[in-house]
This record gives C-alpha cells, sequence and structure tokens, in this order.
C-alpha cells in the first residue's frame, strides 16, 4: 500500500533484470548467488574464474609466455644458493641475484634492457660512491666514522630524491632509486658486517648483480623473446582498425536509427554500450597514448630484430602517426555523442542524405584501412585512386546539403500526418554526376517556398488542430528540445494560440540541425585524413618501407 485508500504498488521486474540474473547464474556454472549457510555473501564458482583466466590468457597469450620467462630466469639464479660451489664463493650476497631478476625482469626485451641499464649504471655509480665514502670514514676514525656515514646517506638520499624529479631526468628515475637503496645496504651493512671492510662487499654485490643481470638479459632476449618494437606496430595498426570500424558502425547506427527507442540521458551516459563493440576499441585509442610512448621509449632499447633490420629506427614517427589518428579519433567520438545526443533529426530527414553520407563514410573507412594495411605491410602503395573518391563523396555531400538546406530549416511546410512515416523526396538524379540545372532547382524551391508560406498563412487556423497532434508525438518520441517538453506543457502554458506553430517549428527546426552537426563532424573527419596520409607517408620514408 503507497498510504492512499485503494492504491496498491505491484513491483514487475523489467526484462534486463531477468536476462542479468539469467547471466549471472550462467558466469557461476548454473549455481544462484545469494547466501550460503545463513552468512552473506556471494558463492564462488572455480569454473567461472577458470573461464575468466581463460579468456584473459586469449587476449594475449604472450603473458603466458612472460610467466614463464620469470619463473625459469628466477630458477637459474636459484640454483647459485642450491649448489654449494658458488654458495661457499659468493655466500649469502647471491640473494642479490634473485632480487636485480625480479626488479629487472621486464615483459618486453626493450623494457628489459632500459631497466638493466639503469640498473647497471646506478650500481655502479653507488658502489664507487660507497667506496669513496667508506674510505674516508675508516681513516676520520671510530668516532667520527658513523657521523660521516649518517650525513653520507642524508645527502645522498636528498640529492637523488630531487634530480629524479627533474623533467629531463624523468625516464631516469629508476636508476637514482637504485643509487640510493644500493648506496644505504653497501655503506650500513658493510660498516656493521664486514668489520669495517666495505671493499669487498661492494664487489660481493656488484658481482651478484652483474650475475642476475645477465641471467634476466640471457632468459629475455633468447627463450620466446617479445619485441617491444613488434607490439608498438601491431597496436597502431588495430588503432587504424578500430577507427575504422567505429565509423562506419556509428553512421550504420545513425542512419537505421528510427527514434523508437530513446533512453535516459543519465543511462547514455553510464552506459557501456554493449552493442557497439567498435566503439569501445575507439575509445581505447584515445586511451593509447601513454602505452604507445612507453613501447616506442622500450623498442628504442632494442636491437634489429625481425622486420626492422637496421639501427636507429624511427620508433618515434609511430608516436607522431599514433597523435594524428587520436586526433583523427576525436571526430568518430563526436559523431557518437550525436548519435546518442538528446536531440535528434527526424527520421525521414536522415534517410533524405543517407546514399551521400554512406558513401563518404565508406571511402574514408576504406582509405584508413589502406594506411593501416600499409603500416603492417611495410610497404607503401599509391593512395591516389583512394583520396580521389574521397574527395568527389565529399563533395557530393557537400553540395547535397548546400542545395537541400532548406529542409534544415523551419521555413518548409508541416508534413503530413498521413505521410509523416515516409522520406522525404530523394535528392535530384543529377547530384551525382553534373550541377548543370542547380540555378533552375533554386528557382522552384524559391517558388515552392512562396507558394507554401501563402498557403499556410491562409490556412494555419485551419490546420492547427491535426499539426497540434502531429507534433505531440513527434515530440514525445524524438525530443526536439532541452530538456526534453512535452507539447502538453505549451497548452498549460496557454500557449497554443498564434505563436504556438513558429514555437513548434523552431524546435523543429533545431531538431533538423542535428543533422547538419554530424555531417559537417563527418566532413572535419575527412579533413583530418589529409594529415594522416602525410604522417604515414613520412614514417615510410624515414622506415624506408
Amino acid at each position: 500500500m503507497n498510504g492512499k485508500k485503494g492504491s496498491m504498488e505491484i513491483n514487475i521486474p523489467c526484462a534486463t533484470t531477468k536476462v542479468m540474473k539469467q547471466h549471472d547464474i550462467e558466469a557461476n556454472g548454473g549455481q544462484k548467488s545469494g547466501k550460503k549457510g545463513g552468512e552473506g555473501g556471494e558463492s564462488f564458482s572455480f569454473r567461472a574464474w577458470m573461464r575468466r583466466v581463460w579468456d584473459f590468457i586469449k587476449e594475449d597469450s604472450n603473458r603466458v609466455k612472460f610467466a614463464f620467462k620469470v619463473g625459469l630466469a628466477v630458477l637459474l639464479v636459484s640454483l647459485l644458493i642450491l649448489f654449494r660451489a658458488p654458495y661457499e664463493v659468493f655466500g649469502t650476497n647471491i640473494i642479490w641475484s634473485i632480487l636485480t631478476v625480479a626488479i629487472m625482469f621486464e615483459y618486453t626485451v626493450g623494457a628489459t634492457f632500459n631497466r638493466g641499464f639503469n640498473r647497471a649504471l646506478g650500481s655502479l655509480l653507488a658502489g664507487i660512491l660507497a667506496i669513496g665514502v667508506a674510505q674516508v670514514a675508516l681513516r676520520s676514525g671510530r668516532v667520527a666514522e658513523p657521523v660521516i656515514i649518517g650525513i653520507s646517506i642524508f645527502i645522498v638520499g636528498a640529492v637523488t630524491s630531487f634530480m629524479k624529479l627533474w623533467p629531463s631526468l624523468a625516464p631516469y628515475e629508476y636508476g637514482f632509486r637504485v643509487i640510493l637503496f644500493t648506496y644505504c645496504l653497501i655503506v650500513v651493512s658493510g660498516y656493521r658486517m664486514s668489520l669495517g671492510n666495505p671493499i669487498r662487499t661492494a664487489m660481493d654485490r656488484l658481482y651478484s648483480i652483474a650475475i642476475g643481470g645477465f641471467v634476466a638479459v640471457f632468459v629475455n632476449v633468447l627463450v620466446f623473446p617479445i619485441w617491444a618494437g613488434e607490439q608498438l606496430h601491431k597496436e597502431l595498426v588495430n588503432n587504424f582498425n578500430s577507427v575504422a570500424d567505429s565509423l562506419e558502425e556509428c553512421v550504420e547506427k545513425y542512419l537505421e536509427d528510427d527514434g523508437a527507442e530513446h533512453p535516459e540521458f543519465s543511462k547514455t551516459v553510464m552506459d557501456e554500450f554493449p552493442d557497439e563493440p567498435a566503439y569501445r576499441k575507439c575509445r581505447s585509442t584515445l586511451n593509447s597514448s601513454a602505452k604507445l610512448e612507453s613501447l616506442a621509449v622500450s623498442a628504442k632499447w632494442e636491437p634489429p630484430h625481425g622486420r626492422f633490420r637496421h639501427f636507429f629506427y624511427p620508433w618515434s614517427e609511430y608516436v607522431k602517426v599514433a597523435a594524428v589518428l587520436r586526433y583523427c579519433a576525436y571526430e568518430v567520438m563526436a559523431l557518437h555523442g550525436v548519435l546518442h545526443s538528446e536531440i535528434q533529426a527526424p527520421y525521414n530527414l536522415r534517410i533524405t542524405f543517407q546514399s551521400e553520407i554512406k558513401e563518404a563514410t565508406s571511402q574514408a573507412a576504406e582509405l584508413v584501412r589502406s594506411l593501416g594495411q600499409d603500416i603492417c605491410n611495410m610497404k607503401k602503395s599509391t593512395r591516389t585512386s583512394l583520396l580521389k573518391k574521397l574527395h568527389s563523396s565529399t563533395e557530393k555531400l557537400q553540395r547535397a546539403i548546400d542545395i537541400h538546406s532548406y529542409l534544415l530549416t523551419s521555413s518548409i511546410d508541416p508534413p503530413d500526418s498521413n505521410n509523416f512515416s515516409k522520406p522525404l523526396p530523394k535528392l535530384p538524379q543529377t547530384l551525382s554526376s553534373t550541377f548543370s540545372d542547380l540555378p533552375n532547382q533554386l528557382q522552384a524551391v524559391q517558388l515552392d517556398s512562396t507558394t507554401s508560406l501563402e498557403k499556410n498563412q491562409s490556412t494555419q487556423q485551419q490546420t492547427a488542430e491535426p499539426y497540434h497532434e502531429l507534433m505531440r508525438k513527434q515530440s514525445r518520441r524524438l525530443h526536439y528540445s532541452w530538456p526534453p517538453r512535452q507539447v502538453d506543457a505549451f497548452e498549460d502554458d496557454g500557449s497554443a494560440g498564434s505563436d504556438f506553430l513558429p514555437r513548434m517549428k523552431a524546435l523543429e527546426s533545431t531538431a533538423a540541425l542535428s543533422l547538419a552537426t554530424f555531417t559537417s563532424l563527418l566532413i572535419e573527419f575527412v579533413a583530418r585524413l589529409d594529415h594522416l596520409v602525410e604522417a604515414v607517408d613520412e614514417l615510410s620514408k624515414l622506415a624506408k618501407f
């Protein structure tokens, strides 16, 4: 009961809730989640967990290879402790080999080389500095020795922490960290454990670090190597395909959507759009800048390998091409925003320019895929014909919008309620060939507009009621205004009189301008493709495709 006499509340679960519950039951291996044994919490399904692990492995099989290599490297350095002979030589300092492998071993070969360089240089500098400070402390006497060591630790810690924050030294941040903890461990442990002989402690630990670094590099390069250059190359090619797929998906959905189902704005913002997989890939392209830059930095440390067989390969150009591609992906995301916006153009108006929009979209997507294929195959192909077709289709779309711009304003007659579901007249056939009859078309449009205006002024009172009913249905379905206002609100305001039709026409014109926004974003995307073509040509020139 809701507190009112005779009222009753009935909760009927929606279909979405049922589907989500059924999905949860299937994910848990056919077991329903809920309380178990009288205690709250969801039941654990080993089968569902194994399925998630398997899906994670299928995304990138190199993850299993990386885990196997790390285990192998740690095992090899552990043998130095398990066997008596090497342990008698190095003693407990061999633990530093295991620490070095665990810290230095990275996912790609280039990242391992980069980390190894910082590790080796940092350990070497820390060892030299520790030996020098220890010698000065030993000659200062037993009283001044701990004071000198303590002051040196403070200075080294402050200087290295400050230097790693310097912008130009940010790539060597790990090296400064290595200097700090290696110096502190050598000086302090040498003072207490080696009876005042830090030189032997420093040398033993440097040897152990060198052994660990050698094992890490040896295993990472020779056992299932994962090259950062290959990862960067594949990632960039996938980004090209993602942008092309997302563009076609967005335009196709925009032209097919009749506006029958329009979700609330809050749901649109929080929705992950499960029916648009290409959109999620395009969104990941926009978030891949940090990953691509990291792969480019790691690839610079790798020796020539595979298809990249010459030194000083232009990996930085990959980052530049990716930046220009993201510049194009921004337009695709803007198109997606118009697709799910609150104000939508009528369906019959959208399909009027359907052929021109589809032609420009297909040509643009084909060009983007062609650029990605050239990078994938490392070959330079001629794209003159594709560019000409793309520019021709885009110019055709621009002229179509220019000629039929009167459809995007409120100066036309209200559509007939009996024929509202029918599309507007198709564009002239001569639009695809010549525009010689353009003045005649414009004169005919002007004549029709004048006749319609006179007819509208003479029969405004007679057609107000049918048009009012028509706009009531259309406003509820397409949300012409922001925030949405039902037509009934105009009745409540007492505005159903003489100014009702102009106000409704203004809302209708605003909705029609949504189509102009969509087409202008598509044309801007094509304009940005020229910069993308130039960037790919520069990459092919420097990389010697």
